[in-house]
């Protein structure tokens, strides 16, 4: 039976629905597909992100291992004393001992101190007393330059060659730079035994100050052990180098003494003036009751003074180098004392790779070991 319009009507609407239904169905379908593609890619994406979070987790534990093998504190040029340092600083890419790649700076001092006046070193006459003169120290003791001092030398060394004056009392002195180079060579002239060895600024080329330039890092790294100073030792916030031991044996060999002013320094003919024992000259204020500041060891580690008595020192808890840390200076040396004739115990941390911790390796001249070292 035919429909009536209405019926077609309704059939033709009915058709529709069903047509805008199914697409319908098929736009949420992709929807819900491209959702789901969305949700995988942020799947993605946020396992990127926790691969970065633990990428970051291991960047941080690396930081922290690194930090672990830094001491505390960094070397602070604003510390120098004015005057103290010869050029600008720089710095530099550099490789230390232990094989780390860091950043270290080229400190060029001047090699003569701005803050305090060098010598006396030598007395001139067995009647004075000890401020006319410096001290000495042979690793047992240190002793002030008096006349007293000269007159007691055989007996304090148990040997009778030594006299270091004349019949009229005068102090037997070095008193020309010829005589000053004669006598700081490891053959030292027989005429120039028994004297007390002294130079002078003007003595030295020029008359001018020598310069050095030590390589320090920037930031200490420890290494994986303590090891012994070779070289020099380090510089005074003065613009003084730290030298290593004086040759004590071979200076009191050749029946010479060869003087120390009050702040522990001395001349030699190729180094200028330089550091054998730490006294307390070129510090700066103190913060604490731990002795002050000096200057700076090789390794980028502070370096401040000696304790004055022993028990301070036993207080103080130092590990094998003479190190300790407080909440003032963070991880720093103490010198030892001038007695000792070694100002660096030992070195926590890592140098400059290939080098000697800061300086010319003893006997490394033109013409062997220099005469200047041999006589301090």
């Amino acid at each position: 039976m035919p429909h009536s319009p209405r019926t077609r009507l309704i059939g033709l609407l009915a058709a529709l629905l069903l047509f805008m239904t199914a697409c319908g169905s098929t736009d949420t379908s992709d929807t819900t597909t491209t959702a789901s593609e969305t949700d995988a890619a942020s799947t993605v994406e946020d396992t990127d992100h926790e691969d970065t979070d633990h990428d970051d987790a291991d960047h941080t534990h690396d930081d922290e291992e690194t930090e672990s093998n830094v001491t505390t504190g960094a070397v602070d040029i604003g510390l120098f004393f004015d005057g103290a340092l010869a050029e600008d600083v720089t710095t530099e890419d550099c490789t230390l001992s232990g094989g780390t790649e860091t950043t270290c700076y080229n400190i060029t001092v001047t090699g003569y101190p701005s803050s305090y006046d060098v010598g006396p070193f030598c007395p001139e006459t067995i009647t004075d007393g000890a401020d006319a003169g410096g001290i000495w120290f042979d690793g047992t003791g240190v002793y002030d330059l008096s006349g007293e001092f000269f007159v007691g030398l055989a007996e304090l060394y148990d040997d009778d060659n030594w006299l270091m004056y004349d019949e009229d009392g005068n102090i037997l002195v070095t008193e020309t730079a010829e005589e000053f180079d004669a006598a700081a060579r490891p053959d030292v002239d027989p005429s120039l035994q028994n004297h007390c060895v002294e130079g002078a600024l003007e003595w030295l080329e020029n008359g001018e100050p020598i310069t050095t330039t030590v390589v320090i890092p920037t930031v200490p790294v420890l290494a994986d052990s303590a090891t012994s100073s070779q070289g020099n030792n380090g510089v005074t916030l003065d613009g003084v180098v730290i030298a290593a031991s004086a040759p004590v044996d071979a200076i009191l060999s050749a029946y010479t003494i060869a003087a120390f002013d009050d702040c522990g320094a001395h001349f030699n003919p190729f180094d200028g003036y330089h550091l054998h024992g730490a006294v307390g000259c070129s510090e700066i204020d103190a913060s604490s009751d731990d002795p002050a500041m000096f200057g700076y060891a090789m390794d980028g580690n502070a370096l401040h003074s000696p304790f004055e008595d022993d028990a301070a020192f036993e207080a103080a808890g130092l590990d094998e180098c003479n190190g300790h840390t407080t909440d003032e200076a963070g991880y720093h040396y103490h010198a030892n004392s001038a007695e000792q004739n070694q100002v660096v115990e030992c070195l926590v941390g890592q140098t400059v790779a290939g080098g000697d911790a800061g300086g010319p390796p003893a006997g490394e001249r033109p013409d062997g070991p220099p005469p200047a070292e041999e006589e301090g």
